[in-house]
Parts: C-alpha cells; structure tokens; sequence
C-alpha cells in the first residue's frame, strides 16, 4: 500500500485567508501581537484624555476620572461580550474596528471642546464617546485572540496577549502625563494618538495583498488618516475656535503648560487670565483683589522685611508687596514655571505688574507650594497665600490642615498670613471652612471681604497673632482702593455670608472641595 501524504492541517478561516497572503504567517503574527499594545496604549489614552477634558470643564477631578474609567471599563466588557457575536472574516473586522476607534478617539479631544459650548448638557456626549470607544476596544482584543488562534498554544497565546496588553498600559501612563499633556496638548495629543491607532489599520491593509478582501478599508483607513493629520496640524486652530465660543471676550492669546490650559481675553483695554477656564483676574479691578489681600496683612506687621507668596505667579500681589520700603527680601513659590515666565518676559502683561520679577529683591521658585512649605525652615514675617479656588483635590491639599501647620512653622512669632479663600456670599460653607481649618492648625483667625466687580463679594482670612489687633502702620498713599476708612468696612459681614462649617479640611477627607463643588453648583442652578 502505499504511502499518502499527511493531511493538511485545518486552519480557521482566518487563519486560511492569512495563510493565502503574500506576508508570512509568523510576520502577521508579529504585527497583531504589536498591535495588542498600539490598542492598549490608545486605549487608555483615549480614557485619560476623557477624564482630563471633564476635569478641566466640569471640575472635580476625582469624580470625574472615577466615572470615566467606570464607564471605559464596563463597555470594554459589553464589547468583549459582543464579539461572540463575529463569527468570521476576523481580519476583516478587526481592521474595520482599529479605522473606527482612530476616528473617534482621535477627534474625541477637539470634539468634546467644540460641543461643550454648544449643547445644553455636556456629560450625555462626554460618557457617550467613552462608552463608544471603550465598547470598540473591549472588541478588539477577542478578535485578535481569535486571529491568532492556532498560530499559539492557548497558554502562550494568553501570555503574549496579556504582556502586550498591559505593557501598552503602562507606556501610556507614562506618555500622558510626561510628553502628551506638556508638549503636544490635549487636542493635538489626541490625533496624533489616532495616527498611531491608525497606523496598524494601515500597515495590516497594505501588507496583506489580497485586494479583493480589504479594499474599501483600505480607502477608508487613508481617509481617516488625512483627516488625523490635518486635525493635528490645525490643532491649535481648532482650539482657539473652540476657546474663542468658550469665552464672552476675544482670545488674544493662549497655550498650554504641564499644569493647565492658559487663556488671555481682551475687549476694551480690559485683560483677563484664565486658568482652566476659571477667571483669575480682569486687569479693569485686579487692583482691588490684590490690595485686599496684601495690605491688611503688611500693615499689622512693624516693617516687614521678609515676604512669602504662594501662588500669585502673576506678580500682581508681588507689585504690591513691593511697595513696603522696609521688605528686604520676596520669595515667590508658583507651580507652573510658563505662568511666571509668561508674566516676567511679556511687555503687556509686565506692565501689570510693574516689572515687579525684574527687582533684586525678588527670588522666584516653581515648586509644589506643599512640598516647598514642608520641606522649608526659614521663617517669614507676611505670607501671602493666593492659590485658586479648591476646585479639585490637588488644590484643595494647599488648603488642608496638615498644610497650614507646615505654614504656621515658617511664620515669625509677630507674624501674619493672609488667605484668599472665595466667596462668602456664594460659598459661605466653604468661606467658613477655610477659617476654621486655619484655626484647627492652631492660627487665630479674622475673616473679611471686599467687591471686586469681576468676582462679586471676594473673602479673606487673616491668620496670626496680629490679625484681631489694628494697622501698626499707615496704608501707602497711593493705593486705589484701600485706606484706612475703606478697612474698617471689611471685617463687617450681613447675615447671609455667615454660616457653620461644620468640619474641617483634611487629606483624608478633602471636605472643603466637595463643600465648595456643591456651593458653586448650586449657585449656578
């Protein structure tokens, strides 16, 4: 009898159609698997792009991250639970997928910038386009397990699936934060993250030479691509679009740092600063603000030669700070090094503050202001605390009580602090808060507060053995708004700024910014 040739050994379909192409099986193997950690990498990117962008609009960093991750998450499993539902031409798919998450993940950032100022309630398009991407990663990932079945043993498979996925994961936590957030930006971070997603529909369709079977995604994934590389080169102008509907005045200027999105508007010699779209000062009343905050707190010490400010990386406290003959020495410690080099080095904005970075007097630091005040032993004479409103936990630490007593180690026994701490007509919850988390600390306090036109009624808190006594020396002449008459007035609240904290502001429990969110919300209901 004689001998017949082995059997041809049974390949899935898609194992068939690779096995027909013109790429060796082991070098599509190799390119899936690569393809294992491009998803997981976009993937999550995608995810923190989404989380970041709600931040930044919506506030409230933990709540915000916690939903979209929540919301990726579970529609990865309803995709994964889908893909039984695929029951041939996995390629095919496969690459249908990867076209579609480019274009969607890659224009979700400019997307959701654009249709915040159009649409009545953002959330409904923001948990949309999560659950829409993550539903099509969740969908990705069984379908190349299947591409591949047959090519692996089923442990290897599993192993070599797992060890890309979550490689992918950790490069793209380290990709966010250090390259895309600092240097390329959020909207451009976001195409060129879908160029990267695209690129493996590319190289798939282009690889594998069989026309019949992937020509129109092949049209397709060219078309995406043109249209990512267009919206990464014209990123900043999608923005400035997008800002420009944001903002009531015209944009004049705008960037992005590590730490956040700066905007400078402008109608009528009027400029204003924004951070994360929050105002943070209008130049037509600023003076009011900054006079507040400085001069209570330089007038109760006897020649104040020694000057801290947190925050304020405007210079606009430092302007006033220097008008005190007696101040020998200003430290200035702000996080972000583009918001004092922009203030420092810009005609316009130098004019503000009276060049006031340019005086030898003057050493400016661009540090964690927690980190910095924990880790210093020189003492004070005045600190001037102006950081933004608590409006996620980052912020809301600089406004702790493990903080003010790191602080209340560096103020000079005659010492005094002065706290920007918001609204008290709006937030008196928060406003009260501030107080009593600065009294926990072991400070005596004395709240008080002036109009600003640009923020309404603005509070402060005084901190500090002087705080309950009176100027020890004159105002200088030449303030526009405050004096000695004007001072008196300050210290007097009506009814319905007063209210009772009721807690305090710790790192376990960051009280002060879910009582400032629920306040703001209110308010604006």
């Amino acid at each position: 009898m004689a001998d017949t040739p082995p059997a041809e050994p049974r390949l899935p379909a898609s194992g068939r159609a690779l096995a027909d192409d013109a790429v060796q099986p082991t070098d599509i193997s190799l390119i899936l698997l690569l393809s294992v950690f491009v998803v997981a990498t976009c993937g999550l990117v995608y995810e923190l792009l989404a989380g970041t962008i709600a931040t930044y609009l919506l506030g409230d960093s933990v709540t915000q991250f916690s939903t979209v991750i929540g919301t990726y998450l579970f529609a990865m499993g309803v995709g994964s639970w889908f893909s039984r539902y695929v029951k041939q031409d996995y390629l095919k798919w496969f690459v249908r997928v990867e076209i579609l998450i480019a274009l969607i993940g890659g224009t979700s950032a400019a997307s959701l910038f654009l249709l915040f100022t159009v649409v009545q309630d953002f959330r409904p398009i923001l948990y949309g386009m999560v659950l829409l991407v993550g539903f099509l990663v969740g969908l990705e990932i069984p379908l190349l397990i299947r591409i591949l079945k047959g090519r692996y043993s089923f442990g290897d498979l599993v192993s070599n699936v797992l060890t890309y996925d979550y490689i992918g994961a950790l490069a793209a936590s380290l990709v966010f934060p250090l390259v895309i957030v600092p240097y390329v930006g959020l909207v451009r971070g976001g195409f060129v993250i879908g160029l990267v997603n695209i690129s493996v529909a590319l190289l798939l369709v282009f690889r594998l030479h069989r026309d019949r079977m992937l020509g129109p995604e092949r049209i397709a994934a060219v078309l995406v691509a043109a249209t990512l590389v267009a919206g990464a080169v014209f990123s900043e102008k999608l923005q400035s679009f997008s800002e420009s509907r944001f903002y009531d005045d015209p944009v004049i200027f705008a960037t992005s740092s590590q730490y956040q999105r700066i905007a400078f508007t402008r109608r009528n010699g009027d400029v204003r600063l924004f951070l994360n779209g929050n105002l943070q000062f209008s130049s037509r009343d600023e003076y009011r603000y900054h006079e507040a905050l400085v001069w209570p707190a330089m007038a109760r010490v006897e020649d104040p030669k020694k000057v801290l400010i947190l925050g304020g990386g405007d210079g606009l406290a430092l302007r006033e700070v220097l008008r005190a003959p007696s101040v020998e020495q200003v430290t200035l410690v702000d996080l972000d090094p583009e918001i004092t080099r922009l203030f420092a080095s810009v005609p316009s904005l130098t004019r503000m503050n009276a060049n006031a970075f340019d005086d030898p007097r003057v050493r400016t630091i661009n540090a964690d202001a927690y980190v910095w005040v924990r880790d210093n032993r020189k003492t004070f004479d005045v600190v001037l605390v102006d950081f933004p409103d608590p409006t996620n936990y980052s912020i809301g630490k600089l406004y702790s009580v493990g903080f003010y007593r790191y602080l209340r180690r560096i103020v000079a026994p005659q010492g005094i602090v002065a706290v920007q701490s918001t609204a008290p007509y709006i937030a008196p919850r928060t406003f009260a808060m501030v107080g009593d988390t600065l009294a926990a600390a072991g400070f005596e306090t004395r709240p008080y507060h002036v109009y600003v036109p640009s923020f309404g009624d603005w509070g402060f808190t005084l901190a500090g053995a002087p705080a309950q006594g009176d100027p020890v020396q004159p105002f200088p002449e030449d303030l526009r708004f405050l004096n000695a008459e004007a001072e008196e007035t300050i210290y007097s609240f009506p009814p319905d700024m007063l209210a009772s904290a009721g807690e305090v502001n710790r790192l376990d429990n960051q009280a002060l910014v879910r009582t400032f969110t629920e306040e703001w919300r209110l308010y604006g209901e």
